[in-house]
C-alpha cells in the first residue's frame, strides 16, 4: 500500500472499515431500544376483555413495553362527572388493563388531549360543550357539514390556555386518570394546534404563539413534575414546517416551533411522521430531549424508523445516544376496529403476503415481528 496516494489510502481504510461499522450496527436490534410502544384509543367498556387478551397474546410476546392509551373522556371521572362520555370505563375496567400491563412488563401512559383537539369534524368535544367559556375561538361555529379546507381555518378547536379556570378542570382529570392507571407519566397530546393566540381572544390576542404554546407545555409539565410524573407530548408543533418543508400537519406553520427553546428538557417528544422517516429526531436530541419516532399505516416508514433509531444509538456521541429512545406505532381508529383488522390480517396468509398493504396492523406486524418465545 506504500505506492497509494494519501487519498486512495484513506479510501482503502474506509472500505476495509465498512464491515466493522456494519457489524456494529447489526449488534443492536429492536429489542435493544428502550421504548417499543403503541398508542391507541382506550377500548370501550364492552371491549376491555378482548383488549386485555390482545395485550397478553400479542403486545407482551412481541416485546412491546410502552402503551399510550387515549382515554380522553372515556372514564368514569369522579372529579367532573359532567365530562364523561355516555358509556365509560369504570375503575375496575382500568384495573384489568393495568394488571395486564404489569404482567407483561408494559409501562402505561394515559392520554387526554389538552390544548388542541377539543372538537372533531362537526362535533364539539366534551370540555367545550360543558365549559364554552374555555373556547379560544367562540366566534367560530361548528358547521353541520364539516369540510376541509374552510373559510374559518377550522380543523379542531382549542381551549384558551390563559383562561383562569381551565386548568382547575383539566388538572383534576389528569390527576384522576394518572392515579387510576398507576402511571408515572401522562401524555397530553398537544398536536395539530392550529387555533392559538387568536386575535379575537381577549386574553391571547396579540401574544406570541410560541410563548403561549411553551407556557401551556410548561404549566402541564410543572403540575406533573411536582408529583414525580413525566410529561409526554407529540412533537409536531415544535418543528418549523416552512424551513423543513414538512408543512402544517407534521410540523408548525403558525410559529409555535420556536417553543422548542422555551420548554423544559425533561418533556418526552413523540415525533410522528407518516409519509417519510423524516430525520427530526436528531433535532430533538440535539436540543436535549428524549425522542421517540412514531409511525402509522405505512410499514416501510415504521421499519425505517427502527433502523434510524438503531443507527442513532450506535453512531452518535455518548451524550446523544440515549436520547433516542425508540419507536411507537400510532393507531387512529378505535381499539375494536384495529383488532378487527389485525385479526383478519393475521388469519389470512394471502393478505400477509401483500407487501403493499398500508394499514396500522400491518405496520404493527412488520415492525414488531414475530412473537418472542
Amino acid at each position: 500500500m506504500k505506492n497509494l496516494s494519501s487519498k486512495n489510502f484513506l479510501l482503502c481504510v474506509l472500505l476495509l472499515s465498512f464491515p466493522l461499522f456494519t457489524g456494529m450496527a447489526r449488534q443492536m436490534q429492536l429489542s435493544d431500544l428502550p421504548v417499543r410502544g403503541m398508542a391507541i384509543a382506550a377500548p370501550q367498556k364492552g371491549g376491555v376483555d378482548r383488549f386485555v387478551k390482545f395485550m397478553d397474546d400479542e403486545l407482551g410476546p412481541r416485546g412491546l413495553n410502552v402503551l399510550v392509551l387515549r382515554v380522553d373522556y372515556n372514564y368514569a371521572y369522579e372529579s367532573h362527572p359532567e365530562l364523561r362520555d355516555p358509556e365509560v370505563l369504570s375503575p375496575s375496567d382500568v384495573k384489568k388493563i393495568v394488571a395486564a400491563a404489569s404482567r407483561n412488563g408494559i409501562k402505561m401512559i394515559p392520554q387526554i388531549n389538552l390544548l388542541g383537539h377539543q372538537s372533531w369534524a362537526s362535533s364539539l368535544g366534551n370540555l367545550l360543550k360543558e365549559y364554552p367559556e374555555f373556547d379560544e375561538t367562540p366566534h367560530v361555529a361548528i358547521p353541520e357539514n364539516y369540510k376541509w379546507p374552510n373559510e374559518d381555518g377550522l380543523y379542531c378547536k382549542s381551549y384558551c390556555p390563559l383562561h383562569p379556570g381551565v386548568h382547575d378542570v383539566v388538572f383534576d382529570l389528569v390527576d384522576e386518570i394518572v392515579t387510576v392507571f398507576e402511571a408515572d407519566a401522562f401524555h397530553a397530546g398537544m398536536d395539530e394546534v392550529f387555533y392559538i393566540g387568536d386575535e379575537k381572544c381577549p386574553r391571547c390576542g396579540g401574544r406570541d404563539k410560541a410563548e403561549l404554546f411553551a407556557g401551556e407545555v410548561s404549566k402541564i409539565r410543572n403540575h406533573l413534575h411536582a408529583q414525580g410524573k413525566q410529561l409526554w407530548i407529540w412533537g409536531d408543533r415544535l418543528i418549523d414546517g416552512k424551513t423543513t418543508g414538512i408543512g402544517m400537519w407534521e410540523a408548525s406553520m403558525n410559529n409555535t416551533h420556536r417553543a422548542i427553546d422555551m420548554i423544559p428538557r425533561d418533556v418526552v417528544i413523540c415525533d410522528w411522521h407518516y409519509e417519510r422517516p423524516d430525520q427530526t429526531p436528531v433535532m430533538f436530541a440535539m436540543k436535549g430531549f428524549d425522542v421517540i419516532s412514531c409511525s402509522w399505516r405505512k410499514p416501510q416508514v415504521g421499519m425505517l424508523q427502527v433502523e434510524d433509531m438503531i443507527r442513532y444509538r450506535t453512531y452518535q456521541t455518548k451524550e446523544m445516544q440515549d436520547r433516542f429512545k425508540g419507536v411507537m406505532l400510532t393507531v387512529w381508529s378505535g381499539a375494536d376496529a384495529f383488532l378487527d383488522g389485525f385479526e383478519e390480517y393475521t388469519n389470512d396468509q394471502n393478505q400477509r403476503e401483500d407487501g403493499d398493504t398500508e394499514q396500522p396492523w400491518v405496520t404493527f406486524v412488520r415492525v414488531f415481528g414475530e412473537k418472542i418465545p
